[in-house]
C-alpha cells in the first residue's frame, strides 16, 4: 500500500457505474465496473476479503473518488 486506501471507487463514468481498483504489489489492478454496491462488494470477494460489506465506508480500505460514496449514476 503506498499510503491511501488499497481500495479505489472512480468518479462515475458518463455511462454510469465506477471502475474499482485495487492495490497490489504496488501496481493498481482494475476489478471491474461496479453499478451499485453490490457490484462493488463481489469484486471485493473475489479479491479476496471476507467481511466487504463491513469496509465500505472505512476510509483505511475504501477511497471513493470524484463523487460521493454509494452513488452509481452516470457523470
Amino acid at each position: 500500500m503506498s499510503g491511501g486506501a488499497p481500495i479505489v471507487v472512480h468518479r462515475p463514468s458518463p455511462s454510469g457505474g465506477r471502475r474499482v481498483t485495487v492495490e497490489r504489489r504496488g501496481r493498481a489492478e482494475v476489478l471491474g465496473l461496479a453499478h451499485s454496491d453490490r457490484d462493488l462488494v463481489v469484486f471485493l470477494e473475489r479479491a479476496g476479503l471476507s467481511d466487504p460489506d463491513g469496509i465500505l465506508d472505512d476510509p483505511r480500505w475504501v477511497e471513493w473518488r470524484g463523487g460521493r460514496a454509494h452513488e452509481w449514476h452516470a457523470a
